[in-house]
């Protein structure tokens, strides 16, 4: 019986750049988190004597051959296992192809989930009953195959907020805070991400930044993120309830009402920066005003935060209430930017709904 597989996004709350490294990559330092919109991911797989590969999707841009990430994923998957079959994989598309969100990334280990589940072969502790031959080897070999497919991968095997350091490969669960309501713009205009780093390697050229100064200023953001979301006060910045200890709240509708948010407390809101708006907006002035729109910072209903996701074009605002995440898609309407309504996903409700029953 095939198996349908939610295949979530994620934004970027901050994202820290260092300069070219030697290996032609750049070292991150950012804030994954996921969001409750979603693809569907169906997988059918039954064992066979050969391989064989089927990938369907109902957007024409989506690639449905070896290029594809959920493609490779399955593939490598069953090459670690040792296991050969019959796999076919239907993708619907629901996210912007491209964008910033991670929605092929996703796709990739919603994927995986599908081909675990059609094969039993999902991770499971060592010595707690059927499932992966390997136990707990299976989940870090998964994690070693995600980031063979992409960077931004692995953080789809953990779900939540989590901490992503190296080329954003390097992944580490962050304590979860309750569900913020989440506005995400979807400007037509389209971002080159090598176009980016590019224009960000002569930005570092322009200013000096050296890979050992950005090693440092890396390693220091890395520890302001994970004291900010374990409650501590990063950078001697203080907020209402900087002393405070994330409590996270999963039941309930309008979890993100008036009341202050936790992601206010962390204090993190009124730093957290994305490094690659230092040249998206650059080259793509309209983009810097969709985030004005979002932040409305003069407003009543002003975001708790706005920011680029990734290298963009998305962008996204967090909001207290559902209300003032309608009037920030009402400002976008009228400004002619498409945008989609959800919310933050923790890790628990991640892992709980992902499968489609």
């Amino acid at each position: 019986m095939p198996t349908a597989v939610r295949s979530y996004a994620k934004i970027n709350l901050g994202l820290g750049i260092g300069a070219p490294r030697a290996d032609g990559f750049h070292a991150l330092s950012t804030v994954y988190q996921t969001l409750e919109v979603y693809d569907v991911v169906t997988v059918t797989a039954r064992p066979a004597a050969v391989t064989t590969l089927r990938l369907t999707s109902n957007d024409a841009r989506v690639p449905t051959d070896k290029r594809n990430t959920a493609w490779k994923m399955v593939a490598l998957a069953l090459e670690a296992l040792g296991v050969t079959a019959e796999v076919e994989i239907h993708i619907e598309k629901r996210l912007p192809v491209q964008g910033g969100l991670g929605a092929g990334s996703a796709n990739a280990v919603a994927a995986l989930v599908g081909l675990e589940r059609e094969l039993d072969r999902s991770p499971v502790p060592e010595g707690e009953g059927p499932g992966a031959p390997n136990g707990l080897k299976w989940s870090t070999k998964r994690l070693e195959i995600a980031a063979r497919v992409g960077s931004d991968v692995p953080l789809f095997l953990i779900g939540g907020a989590i901490l992503g350091l190296d080329r954003g490969q390097e992944v580490y669960p962050l304590p979860d805070f309750e569900p913020v309501w989440c506005v995400v713009a979807l400007p037509e205009v389209g971002v080159s991400t090598p176009q980016a780093f590019r224009d960000w390697d002569a930005l570092c050229a322009e200013e000096g930044l050296t890979s050992e100064a950005s090693t440092y200023k890396l390693e220091q953001l890395s520890r302001a993120y994970a004291s900010a979301f374990a409650g501590g006060n990063p950078q001697g910045r203080q907020g209402a309830g900087s002393s405070g200890v994330l409590a996270p709240n999963y039941s309930g509708e309008n979890l993100a009402g008036p009341q202050e948010s936790a992601l206010v407390r962390t204090g993190i809101t009124s730093w957290i920066v994305n490094d690659f708006e230092q040249v998206v907006f650059r080259q793509h002035p309209s983009l810097a005003e969709i985030k004005r729109i979002l932040a409305a910072s003069d407003s009543p209903e002003a975001a708790l935060h706005a920011s680029l996701s990734g290298s963009g074009s998305a962008l996204f605002g967090l909001y207290r209430s559902q209300g003032d995440a309608e009037a920030a898609r009402a400002r976008l309407l009228v400004a002619g930017v498409n945008s989609l309504l959800t919310r933050t996903l923790p890790r628990e409700k991640y892992w709980r709904e992902m499968l489609l029953v």
